[in-house]
């Protein structure tokens, strides 16, 4: 099941299931759905309306299964980054116990398939620039300044 939501950077495709979200990507080529999502995918929608709303700031969502289990240690990692503030690779790598896994966490990161919920924009080059996004360096950069403002900080 899928779903797309208007959003103020773009559609983003919701998916999922009985099995929990599978995925949240950025559809630019996909016009929104009218009306109200299916069940399954309604709580997702309402809690990414209430995020660019400044309304929340964490998401309680049950997640699919999905990924290689250094994925899921990354993208479970990627959910301890605090709203408004940013993490590097290599941060990443060694709060996994991983300090040469820079590259691995960077490709672990790409791969996320929760955009935005599993804060993946989080994540900066060493040297505090923005690096790849899925929906590109402009969201990053809108999203980081998104949470930036609601919690009072200046990212990057």
């Amino acid at each position: 099941m899928r779903w797309v939501i208007d959003t103020p950077v773009g559609p983003l495709r919701v998916e999922g299931g009985a099995e929990g979200l599978t995925a949240i990507a950025f559809a630019a080529d996909s016009p929104p759905d009218v009306g109200e999502p299916p069940t399954a995918l309604a709580d997702a929608a309402a809690q990414l309306r209430a995020y660019f709303a400044g309304a929340r700031r964490t998401f309680e969502l049950r997640l699919g299964s999905q990924g290689t289990p250094f994925q899921r240690s990354v993208w479970s990692a990627l959910g301890d980054v605090p709203f408004g503030q940013t993490t590097t690779y290599a941060a990443l790598a060694a709060a996994l116990g991983k300090p040469t896994a820079t590259r691995a966490v960077g490709a672990a990161n790409g791969q996320n398939p929760w955009a935005i919920i599993v804060p993946c924009h989080r994540v900066v080059g060493t040297n505090g620039h923005l690096t790849g996004y899925a929906g590109g360096v402009a969201i990053k950069r809108w999203l980081l300044d998104h949470e930036g403002r609601l919690a009072g900080t200046r990212i990057g």
